[in-house]
């Protein structure tokens, strides 16, 4: 696993390497512009802030945690996290590396849930977080630390409804309340675990979930944690085969799809050794068909383990022991499916970027050339040319300067409709209309604690955030189209080969607010009836929904935003050199007319910057090959056992 992440993140910086010596010689070369650059930045930034996530979800007592240690951290020895009998992860973990922060545990308090903000809002609140130091020189230091994550505490079945945790209406509710009228909670609200691991290091995230209980009422897993990891393993128990509530938990948040992987742990549970090797494979085997069947799922796509002795294999060396646990060969597939899936997205987000650079950087270099070659035919036409010749070939560059430079005069009134169109996008796609209309449905639904009340301040709000997505797109394809008119109108009346427009959609925000909207109904649209702790659930699932709304506006607004800010500048890099090669023209043919320079040295210089336009061509050509052949390159962890 850490050869195939070491080679994913080699691959990376190679790409990377390639890109910026790329980048570095078409910026001395003066052939980016500020489209182009904000581009290959763009590109540069996916790259360094590429990550692969991996979740792992289960009912309590499935061994979540254990399969984490006998995966990721048996290296070290013992377990890094909490397992042990009935529930251990009390709260949602996330085990990542952040070099700007010390090797440390940040947890955050469950008495946040009371406030209407999401652990997303949180993140930026350094405040907020309490957090230990995790010392890597003392394992059992370490280990202690790490404890916090199974840590609980015991509260009035008010406090505990005020955070959504407890339902007096449930015919459960008294299962739960102890013999001193106690509920038992998290301690913790969300934990964030910063640890130098070598997979950490090379951008691996991994989420560790409590119970599937805690997945209905923690909105951040049901809506942003989950959806979003690139890989989730859904971990049943040998021993209790599949349950409704997996059943339930599996088609609402999981379901089948590219990087889902269901694990049946704990089959040591049915090693016997009153039975044969062979009556004990059957019976796996008759589990993992079992499983497959009920989840819907290829038989090949449940995976026996037992994370319990992988663990203990891998720390006392016992490769018979490995071998029986069965874990390698769910390592495989994980590692299979995830790598080359995150490759092949990368590479297809670099494809659509570099061709839209090249395309660009084509059409400098064409319009350059044709300059060159203009000029050289003007000269060569003067050889044996008296000087009245040549004084008529300056005022004929002069009057095309002239009209040139009164079609500059048209181009700011059409800067004068663009502003006015970029000014009016932010009436439909600006924050503050997304911050008052959280308001506005909080209000709503503070005035309405009936379910039909709640569910139409929450559809409307969907309704009016989709609109105003639907406006802002018609608003950004009225700037398309008049900015791709005046860039082909430019084209033609001055024979300008310019690169079209950057493109641009919301379309990407349309999806994700149609996914939001879609985990939202999954949740709350079938039940007729919401008890007074659905009720407060459902206010901390809009909370929830409204920091994910804020965050996909903010995303559009900074898209929207760079493009206006680059959408003319193939235009202008184009106007721009236009005009130096019109006053360098007419400079030219004076300094002959007026004899300080031979023409023969002019067309001579001429010659030569043909010569090194083509020497740049070659050099572009090649430096864009080099970034190609890095982003073909492979093959890397499974995808070189496959070849």
């Amino acid at each position: 696993m850490v050869r195939d992440f070491e080679q994913y993140s080699a691959w990376r910086t190679s790409v990377a390497g390639a890109l910026q010596t790329y980048r570095d010689w078409v910026a001395g070369a003066d052939l980016a512009d500020r489209a182009c650059a904000q581009r290959m930045e763009q590109c540069l930034r996916r790259l360094a802030d590429d990550k692969l996530s991996v979740a792992f979800v289960a009912e309590f007592s499935r061994g979540k945690s254990e399969l984490i240690n006998a995966i990721f951290f048996a290296d070290y020895g013992q377990r890094m996290l909490p397992s042990a009998a009935g529930r251990t992860t009390m709260c949602p973990t996330e085990l990542l590396y952040d070099p700007a922060w010390p090797p440390s545990i940040r947890l955050l308090p469950i008495e946040t849930r009371a406030r209407n903000l999401s652990t997303s809002d949180y993140r930026d609140e350094p405040s907020a977080w309490t957090s230990l130091p995790l010392n890597l020189e003392a394992g059992e230091d370490m280990h202690e630390a790490l404890k916090q994550v199974s840590l609980t505490k015991r509260v009035a079945p008010e406090q505990a409804a005020l955070y959504g945790l407890y339902d007096a209406d449930d015919a459960d509710a008294a299962l739960a309340l102890g013999e001193d009228g106690l509920v038992e909670i998290s301690l913790w609200r969300h934990a964030i675990i910063n640890f130098p691991h070598p997979l950490l290091k090379q951008g691996l995230v991994i989420l560790d979930t409590p119970g599937l209980n805690a997945i209905g009422t923690e909105p951040e897993l049901t809506l942003n944690l989950i959806p979003n990891a690139h890989a989730v393993l859904f971990i049943l128990a040998a021993d209790t085969g599949v349950t409704r509530s997996d059943i339930d938990v599996w088609r609402t948040h999981i379901g089948a799809g590219a990087g889902r992987l269901v694990v049946l742990n704990k089959i040591d549970s049915m090693w016997d050794e009153l039975r044969g090797d062979a009556e004990v494979t059957l019976e796996i085997e008759r589990q993992q068909a079992d499983a497959a069947l009920m989840l819907g799922l290829a038989t090949r796509q449940v995976f026996p383990v037992s994370a319990q002795k992988a663990l203990v294999a891998k720390i006392t060396g016992d490769a018979a022991l490995l071998e029986k646990s069965r874990l390698p060969a769910l390592e495989a597939a994980l590692f299979n499916e995830l790598i080359p899936a995150k490759k092949a997205i990368i590479r297809k987000q670099l494809a659509g970027d570099l061709e839209a650079i090249g395309a660009a950087q084509q059409a400098l270099l064409a319009a350059r050339h044709r300059a060159i070659v203009e000029q050289l035919h003007e000269l060569k036409s003067l050889r044996g040319k008296n000087q009245s010749v040549v004084a008529h070939m300056m005022r004929r560059i002069d009057a095309e300067k002239k009209e040139f430079d009164d079609s500059l005069f048209t181009l700011q009134g059409t800067r004068s409709v663009f502003t006015r169109l970029s000014t009016a996008l932010y009436t439909s796609l600006g924050m503050d209309i997304v911050r008052d209309d959280i308001d506005r449905v909080r209000a709503e639904m503070a005035r309405s604690r009936f379910s039909a009340g709640l569910r139409d301040a929450v559809r409307q709000y969907f309704e009016r955030i989709k609109h105003n997505l639907e406006v802002s797109a018609g608003k950004t394809d009225e700037i398309s189209d008049m900015m791709l008119t005046m860039y082909r109108k430019f084209s033609s009346e001055h024979g300008l080969s310019v690169a079209l427009p950057m493109p641009f959609s919301l379309e990407r925000y349309q999806n994700e607010i149609d996914e939001i909207e879609a985990v939202y109904h999954k949740q709350f649209g079938t039940a007729t009836l919401l008890t007074t702790s659905r009720v407060v659930l459902m206010e901390k699932f809009f909370d929830s929904i409204a920091s994910r709304v804020k965050h996909c506006f903010k995303e559009a607004n900074s898209d929207a935003e760079a493009w206006l800010r680059v959408i003319m500048a193939p235009l202008e890099a184009q106007i721009r050199q236009h005009k130096d090669q019109l006053k360098h023209r007419l400079a030219s043919v004076q300094r002959i007319h007026d004899a300080t320079d031979s023409l023969e040295q002019k067309i001579e210089a001429f010659d030569a910057s043909l010569e090194e336009l083509e020497a740049h061509k070659e050099r572009l050509a090649r430096l864009a090959g080099e970034v190609q052949a890095a982003i073909d390159a492979g093959p890397v962890g499974a995808e070189a056992q496959a070849a």
